[in-house]
Order: structure tokens, then C-alpha cells, then sequence
């Protein structure tokens, strides 16, 4: 296996944002003649030139255009892939660009779950309340019978949908497309009506940014839960603030945050953030009945496993026939 951290020396492709069990996965899975670079910075934290013509990224990284004549393909390690859809769109150059669009829906749908149950359970609230071993105000509630909706009906929601069932709760989906049979579809006013627990599972476009604001989820039950493991910039984390402080949600667990990459940054380096959305996800995190986890429901020994091995499945197929596996720009 070779490996090349010298910026100085040719690599062949260099991975951003790869924490330490998931690069030291890609190394067992590298052939002898591939040179790989590792960070565990974002591309704005690592500040240096274009270390190979192939990089590959999370969701964190902010691809500079001046980059665009030294690449020529863009790997994200995610299963979403509308962040690199808009570096395509302003793009002037033809990269190429892959993702990975099945390695983590196990794993997703079963974070979407822990985070429901906790919150049901009022399980921040319990830890604290560990110290002075007392239960009041900790009665929570149990799945069974209770209405979970699901927003957005892909892969990843219909597994949510399928746990749910597993758990004897009623499931109720939303979608533009009604593909599966096995879903009861409604439309969201008489979803966000009923359901105990909503989860968003939707895919990002330009269109639905911002779909779980304030104006639409003050509508739901108030004695109902939200859960986001989707994408941050469907549910604005200062509408969250505002409709936890005015009780018209009983809980929150969020996995993903608008402007999650100033989050990060913030939150890694210790450092102060002006951003009003910043501040709102900061704010969140002190409340006893929110769960925010950092970007991690894709996180599993299996899913890792899956991802590492089918990074370089994707960058070679790359390097021998100029075009990635699970394209991009064939995505659907």
C-alpha cells in the first residue's frame, strides 16, 4: 500500500474530511499503485493548493471554483449529492463527479429511530436527572400506536418507515412520487396533523430549502417530536428555536444543520460565530428536550465498511474508464 501526505509529491487522489476509523478503512482497501492523501479537515480548514486531480469530500468541504482547470473528478463520500450539484451548476469546466448513494441507509434509519425513541423518552432529561436519582416530569411515552411520518419515501425513508412498523407504529409517508405500495400516503397539513413523530428524510433541492419552517411545522401536533437526518437546510435551526420556545413542538433531534459547515468550523476550532443560524443550532443544544449529533447517523462499523470499500471502488472504476460507477450527473 502506498500512501503520500507530502504536498509536494503526486497523488492521485486526496480525501478530505475522513476522520480516523474510515481512513484507516480506505488504506486496507487501496491498491498498490493508487497514491492517497489524507485530512480530517474540510477543504476551508486545510487551506492548502489542489493536492490531486481527484479529491473526494464530505458534505463540510466548499470546493473553490479556482480549482476547477487542476480537477478532474469530485468523489463525495455521501449519499446525497446536491452540494456538488451546485458546484456543477457554476461550474465552467466538465469534472466528473460520483457519490455514493447506498452505503448508509441502514444506519440512517436506525439514527432516526434512536433519536424518536429518546426524545419520547425524554432521555436527556432522564441523565440529568440521574444525579439526584428523581423522576418527576420523566414519564415519557412508548412507539406502539403511536403515528410516525415520514417525509420523503426514498431509501432511506422507506428503512425508517419499515423500523417504524417493526416498533407497531401507525406510518403515514410524504412524496411527490408514490413508489412504494406498502405506504400509506397523505399530504404533509394532514400528516404534520396526526403524527407523534415527524421525521424529514428528504432529499435537498433548490425548491425545498427551508421546507420545515416555522409557518409549515406550527401546524404539526404540539405534542409531536421532529427529527432531521436528511440535510440541515430543510429545517432552519432559528424556526426550531421559535417553535420549541412557543411549545408548538414537544422535542427535537437534528443529525444535519443549515450552514452546518460554519457549525463545524465553529464548534472544532472553538471559535465564536456571528452567523444567526450558528447561534440558533448553539442555542438548541442547551434545551432539555433537544438531541443534536454531529452529522454522524451514517456512522456504523457496517456502513463505514461499505463506504470505504466502495470509494475505491468508485475511484478506480474512475481511473480505468473516465467515468464513475454511480455518476452524479445520471442520479436520480
Amino acid at each position: 500500500m502506498k500512501e503520500n501526505f507530502n504536498e509536494n509529491c503526486h497523488m492521485d487522489v486526496f480525501f478530505y474530511e475522513a476522520f480516523k476509523e474510515e481512513a484507516e478503512l480506505i488504506r486496507q482497501y487501496l491498491p498498490n499503485d493508487l497514491h492517497a492523501g489524507f485530512t480530517d479537515k474540510t477543504i476551508q480548514e486545510y487551506a492548502q493548493n489542489v493536492p490531486a486531480p481527484i479529491i473526494s469530500t464530505r458534505t463540510q468541504s466548499i470546493i473553490p471554483f479556482d480549482w476547477q482547470s487542476e480537477l478532474t473528478a469530485i468523489l463525495t463520500r455521501s449519499a446525497g449529492f446536491d452540494h456538488i450539484t451546485r458546484y456543477l451548476n457554476q461550474s465552467s469546466n466538465d469534472i466528473s463527479c460520483g457519490y455514493l448513494p447506498q452505503y448508509c441507509v441502514r444506519a440512517v434509519a436506525e439514527q432516526a429511530m434512536m433519536l424518536w425513541t429518546a426524545l419520547l423518552r425524554k432521555l436527556p432529561m432522564q441523565l440529568s436527572n440521574f444525579a439526584r436519582f428523581k423522576r418527576d416530569a420523566l414519564t415519557g411515552q412508548e412507539c406502539k400506536d403511536k403515528t410516525l411520518l415520514v417525509v420523503g419515501v426514498g431509501n432511506i425513508g422507506h428503512e425508517i418507515a419499515t423500523i417504524g412498523k417493526a416498533l407497531e407504529m401507525k406510518v403515514l409517508g410524504v412524496d411527490v412520487v408514490e413508489k412504494h405500495e406498502d405506504i400509506k400516503y397523505v399530504l404533509i397539513d394532514d400528516g404534520l396533523s396526526k403524527a407523534n413523530v415527524i421525521v424529514c428524510a428528504m432529499n435537498l433541492t433548490q425548491d425545498n430549502q427551508g421546507f420545515f419552517n416555522y409557518d409549515l411545522l406550527k401546524n404539526a401536533n404540539p405534542n409531536a417530536v421532529f427529527v432531521n437526518i436528511a440535510r440541515g437546510e430543510l429545517s432552519p435551526s432559528e424556526d426550531l428555536l421559535r417553535l420549541l420556545n412557543d411549545q408548538l413542538l414537544a422535542g427535537i433531534g437534528l443529525d444535519v444543520y443549515d450552514h452546518e459547515s460554519e457549525l463545524a468550523v465553529s464548534l472544532r476550532n472553538s471559535t465564536p460565530s456571528n452567523d444567526n443560524r450558528v447561534k440558533a443550532a448553539l442555542e438548541l443544544a442547551k434545551l432539555p428536550q433537544v438531541i443534536l449529533t454531529p452529522h454522524n447517523a451514517f456512522n456504523t462499523i457496517q456502513s463505514v465498511q461499505r463506504k470505504s470499500k466502495q470509494s475505491i471502488q468508485q475511484i478506480t472504476h474512475f481511473l480505468e474508464h473516465g467515468k464513475f460507477l454511480w455518476p452524479v450527473e445520471t442520479a436520480s
